[in-house]
């Protein structure tokens, strides 16, 4: 029997570090995910087999099914760092479901995901969303025992339109707002040619907001113009603004300040700020000035968001 996963990646538009305490985000799903294919087989052992966006393994382990039990257990020779992720992942499920991972046969785990392993649209995310479904546990749970973070990224990857999201008081709010953007033709994504780790982000945001007064309100009301935005005007003002907010919160420059300052469009960091992919209105002509500065992949809004 073989059971099929699939979870969307995601983007935060609005909202970043903030939705850590509470704020309302704006978060989109993309068209780029991440799937999960489970097969029984009769031995006892998990068959492990990533594949990247070449097809090409770039992960393969054997797990024992009695180590999923003891996942901090030192493995001779093959004591990874992925190794460890997927176990504890694995182990936190069994936590969740004491039924899961508890027969006498295993299973034959491929992974495949549609987009760049460094383009930070949520590949752990998305594995750990699929693992909850396969192991009938909440995925929300699941993510707070792992990576912790929001759950935005968890509720992006169940759901096929944008969602506002917001955990304020530890209650999970999601709510589905398909945008009347007439202006989606002038977004584009670039990718910052570099992974940004958004645990470090968290630890960054988390020492610097203790000296600040977090701005929810301000956000939240961007958030709610931003949804019913009706001009690129409107929604440039927006974004920068949002940028404005948070550059105060955790103390550093807007991207567009540090490597674009003499771009004329908007652009809006994505995420912990450093990395992965900005947000940037514009032409189609407009990309060559990004281009020359060797930032290569850039997507439409039309190839990027589901």
């Amino acid at each position: 029997m073989k059971q099929q996963f699939y979870s969307n990646g995601k983007l935060l538009i609005i909202g970043e570090y903030v939705v850590l305490d509470g704020a309302n985000a704006l978060a989109l799903p993309t068209k780029f995910g991440q799937s999960l294919a489970i097969e029984s087989i009769e031995e006892p052992v998990i068959k492990w087999k990533s594949f990247d966006t070449k097809q090409i393994v770039w992960f393969e382990e054997i797990f024992s099914i009695n180590e999923i039990a003891s996942p901090l257990k030192k493995r001779a020779g093959k004591d990874t760092k992925f190794t460890k992720r997927i176990l504890q992942i694995l182990s936190e499920a069994k936590k969740l479901n004491p039924d899961f991972l508890n027969g006498k046969t295993g299973f034959k785990v491929t992974t495949k995901l549609d987009f760049e392993r460094d383009w930070g649209l949520g590949s752990s995310s998305t594995l750990i969303n699929n693992i909850a479904s396969w192991a009938k546990v909440n995925a929300f749970k699941l993510s707070e025992a792992t990576f912790g973070g929001s759950g935005y990224d968890i509720a992006a990857a169940q759901n096929n339109c944008p969602i506002v999201f917001s955990n304020a008081n530890n209650s999970i709010q999601i709510k589905s707002h398909p945008l009347d953007w007439n202006f989606t033709n002038q977004l584009f994504f670039i990718h910052l040619n570099k992974k940004q780790n958004s645990r470090d982000g968290i630890a960054i945001y988390q020492s610097q907001k203790k000296n600040n007064a977090l701005p929810i309100a301000e956000i939240n009301s961007i958030t709610t113009k931003i949804i019913d935005c009706k001009s690129l005007s409107d929604f440039i003002t927006l974004i920068t603004k949002h940028e404005e907010i948070i550059s105060k919160v955790i103390q550093q420059k807007p991207i567009k300040e540090i490597l674009f300052s003499d771009y004329n469009g908007a652009i809006k960091s994505l995420g912990a700020w450093g990395g992965d992919f900005i947000l940037v209105t514009g032409e189609v002509e407009d990309m060559d000035y990004f281009r020359k500065k060797g930032y290569e992949t850039i997507l439409s809004y039309r190839e990027m968001i589901l």
